[in-house]
């Protein structure tokens, strides 16, 4: 399947069959088309032969999802309750419409014997400390890095640590703990202040941007080489976030993604009205991000880094996520759900770490999910790149975690052809 596609001046053509990418002038691109236009023998002659190279028009690869029974990671919601009220919080600010409560050391040393013992053959293994706000229950994260990593070691096995924080509670001691310990650190941030304080408050009710703007500088300033990115996310009231990733990457921080919210609230919900002005947002991000990198100022911004030459195979683009089936999610009373957005949803409960049995028919479920069972994706060119989307996502707003939600849809797609207008960037700059 080809997909042809304009960004400004530049024509594309993106072959699903082989990764390939390709530009071209608009006469061929109408050709691809079907468009009536007059090709010379030498412009054909050069189709035929990228055709011949397995670079055009090559059928689809088929590959079986690689869906795996050993268990390789944990989401411990170690605390259910936060130090701010954000207004989109998924998690009901922290509260996961239930109680506050955070996660003893008792449970979360339970969820790390489950793992462990579920993991199999798997020699790396993964625990990521969510809330909530994990810092709240910072010796518990403590103690159960400690542990983990002594346990695993006796089973020839080690742990990659992750966790999400906003950051009011960043201090030196956490900072050299997360710096030793973690192999990822997720920093909440959403741009300018005016922006993150729209909507990311104190629970006093004040902006809470200049209460974590420096300590979330000097811990990146700590990280070294270290992974780290600052997240953000947009709403409706911010569609000119192209602004807000500059902004972030103005500060100092190299690495950065900007998500655009999941919620229904009134005013911050993104609506299929604001499709139009989001995809020239991307241009605008991709145009300036593109400019940076040119002269010698760039960042990593999430979406728009994809690898069409190696990245992950084919075997495992095609498995959609491994939520429900290879990763679970851990709340503090030790219930285990598919992923962090399923918790405290009754209706995906599938187990408890202390019994350590799961539940075999949503497991399944999961299990035989994938970017084949997903029928609006077939004649997508993305699907290769983006698996079909978020199980989450797909639910809440389809119900049903194999029928992609379509506002994601779009804008992952102008997503996909900004990172491959990147792509064709680099590589004009190294011709």
């Amino acid at each position: 399947m080809l997909h042809i596609f304009t960004y400004h001046d530049h024509f594309y053509v993106y072959d699903t069959g082989s990764g390939s990418l390709h530009e071209c002038d608009e006469k061929t691109a109408r050709h691809f088309r079907g468009e009536p236009v007059e090709m010379t023998d030498e412009e054909l002659a050069g189709i035929a032969q990228l055709e011949a190279d397995g670079l055009l028009n090559k059928e689809e690869p088929k590959a079986y999802p690689m869906k795996s029974r050993e268990v390789k990671a944990l989401c411990l919601h170690v605390s259910h309750d936060c130090n701010l009220r954000c207004q989109y919080c998924f998690a009901d600010e922290g509260a996961y419409h239930s109680v506050r409560e955070v996660m003893s050391f008792e449970t979360a040393k339970a969820a790390i014997d489950f793992l462990i013992r579920e993991s199999g053959s798997r020699k790396v293994l993964e625990a990521d400390f969510f809330g909530g706000e994990p810092l709240m229950n910072l010796d518990v994260v403590k103690r159960t890095v400690y542990y983990a990593k002594e346990v695993a070691a006796k089973r020839g096995k080690r742990f990659l640590f992750t966790t999400t924080t906003n950051g009011l509670l960043l201090d030196d001691e956490t900072i050299a703990f997360f710096n030793e310990e973690m192999e990822n650190v997720v920093l909440s941030l959403d741009g300018r202040p005016e922006v993150h304080d729209a909507v990311r408050k104190t629970v006093s009710g004040k902006g809470s941007y200049a209460a974590v703007i420096e300590k979330i500088k000097k811990f990146v300033r700590s990280r070294g080489d270290k992974h780290y990115y600052v997240r953000g996310t947009f709403t409706a009231k911010n569609l000119d976030f192209s602004k807000d990733v500059l902004f972030l990457a103005d500060q100092g921080f190299d690495s950065i993604s900007m998500e655009p919210v999941v919620t229904d609230i009134p005013g911050l919900q993104i609506k299929e009205e604001h499709l139009p002005a989001i995809e020239k947002e991307y241009e605008r991000l991709c145009d300036e991000y593109i400019a940076r990198e040119e002269r010698g100022e760039g960042f990593h911004f999430f979406h728009f880094n994809i690898d069409l030459e190696g990245g992950p195979c084919l075997s495992k683009r095609v498995s959609a996520c491994g939520a429900g089936n290879e990763y679970f999610s851990v709340v503090p009373n030790g219930d285990i759900y598919p992923c962090h957005q399923f918790a405290g949803d009754k209706k995906w409960l599938m187990g408890n770490v202390f019994e350590g049995k799961l539940d075999a028919a949503i497991r399944e479920k999961f299990a035989s999910s994938c970017l084949f069972t997903r029928k609006k994706c077939g004649d997508c060119f993305a699907k290769f790149i983006c698996s079909g989307g978020c199980n989450a996502n797909n639910y809440h707003y389809c119900g049903d975690i194999d029928t992609p939600y379509e506002m994601t849809c779009a804008m992952m797609k102008k997503r996909v052809e900004c990172a491959m207008h990147v792509l064709a960037a680099r590589k004009s700059r190294e011709n």
